[in-house]
């Protein structure tokens, strides 16, 4: 944790996350501020992006769609989301996000709790059914 947790966050001062060439905004975890109760991830995907089927045993998430446009998946349900359109994960359902449109769509992933004593998130992309499900 910082030297003092934060009561406000800017862009300098979110956790910044490399992942596949782009970079991720952390604003809100226990080690960024004091929340114990969840954590917000601000994520630009390019087009043709996206985070592949995977789960998150002990999180639930909120995926809340900022700009653009994503191809959500939650379990073998596929929706278009829109800005200011959510969907909801359970923990330890299986989902992805993509983006099949042609502009950055930014998002913002919302978990919850803020800590897990297990994996953060399991890969199961190359697991049928998972694998079979998304035309490329």
């Amino acid at each position: 944790m910082t030297a003092q947790p934060l009561r406000f966050v800017t862009p300098s001062e979110a956790l910044k996350e490399e992942y596949k060439g782009r970079t991720n905004y952390w604003v809100c975890r226990p080690d960024l501020t004091e929340t114990q109760a969840f954590q917000i991830c601000q994520a630009t995907l390019p087009p043709g992006e996206g985070h592949n089927f995977h789960t998150h045993p002990e999180l639930e998430e909120v995926i809340y769609v900022l700009a653009g446009e994503v191809e959500q998946w939650v379990e073998q349900t596929k929706r278009i989301l829109r800005p200011g359109e959510v969907a909801h994960i359970p923990a330890g359902l299986v989902h992805a996000t993509f983006n099949a449109s042609s502009q950055d769509a930014v998002i913002l992933a919302i978990l919850s709790p803020g800590k897990t004593q297990g994996p953060f998130m399991v890969d199961v992309s190359q697991a049928a059914p998972w694998c079979h499900l998304r035309q490329r």
